[in-house]
């Protein structure tokens, strides 16, 4: 019980920020619903320029195209909403750090949705383009490829989102590094199994072929490779470890 009671403020804390960040990305969908088809448009894009002659999307079920627009606008004022998400995050750990550390709160946010948007892009640029044209043209001259725009955008988001979410990895490695809890010689020795996790987290995430997969798999072994300056630029080893290991 008295555990219980230790945990009820954290646990109303959590529900406040969870609440702000609720309702921010309700708010953003219903703005973004409001012009929803310029988005869907710039979504397209990849896939149309890939498309063989005489193939369009199409939506093969009636109610397909507004539960689309619904899937776009919510896509759409999730990413609006990440500052204010990364903010509440923060302010939810703050009480647990030391009051220096609680000053860096604009960086977090910034790099937090700057690695976002900037696995989000690699994802829209350069994943989605080849592993489409791969799969697309994969039989082609047998069939004509006629993709639905619901099972597109279901993969688009969710393709787009894995790669936000693995591009966090050195805003992450940064913030346990800085409590603490992680340094250089933890991340060194975790590597080797660091690359098989990578590896079915690409297979899980991207199209079913090896190019996609690499695409995916490569900078998440690079970032890991930052991850491990970043924590030994904030978090070293201490120095009797690293005798040791030599």
């Amino acid at each position: 019980c008295l555990m219980f009671e230790d945990l009820k403020p954290h646990i109303a804390d959590l529900r406040k920020r969870l609440v702000i960040s609720v309702v921010t990305v309700v708010v953003m969908f219903f703005v973004c619903f409001s012009f929803y088809e310029p988005i869907l448009n710039w979504m397209m894009v990849p896939v149309e320029a890939v498309l063989p002659k005489n193939s369009q999307m199409v939506a093969v079920e009636i109610q397909e195209t507004f539960f689309t627009a619904l899937k776009v606008a919510f896509f759409a004022g999730f990413i609006v909403s990440l500052p204010v998400i990364f903010w509440q995050l923060w302010l939810f750990l703050a009480p647990g750090l030391y009051d220096h550390e609680k000053k860096l709160v604009i960086p977090f946010v910034f790099f937090g949705t700057l690695m976002f948007l900037i696995g989000a892009s690699f994802a829209y640029y350069i994943v989605v383009p080849l592993g489409f044209d791969f799969l697309i043209a994969f039989g082609s001259t047998v069939v004509t490829v006629l993709p639905s725009i619901g099972k597109y955008v279901d993969f688009f988001t969710k393709l787009l989102f894995g790669f936000g979410i693995a591009f966090e990895l050195p805003v992450i490695t940064f913030f346990l590094a800085k409590i603490g809890l992680v340094d250089d010689r933890m991340l060194k020795d975790f590597f080797r199994y660091a690359i098989v996790i990578i590896f079915i987290v690409a297979a899980l995430l991207t199209p079913p072929d090896v190019l996609s997969q690499l695409l995916m798999a490569a900078p998440l072994i690079l970032l890991y490779g930052v991850s491990i300056y970043i924590a030994k630029v904030f978090n070293p080893a201490p120095k009797e470890d690293e005798e040791e290991e030599e």
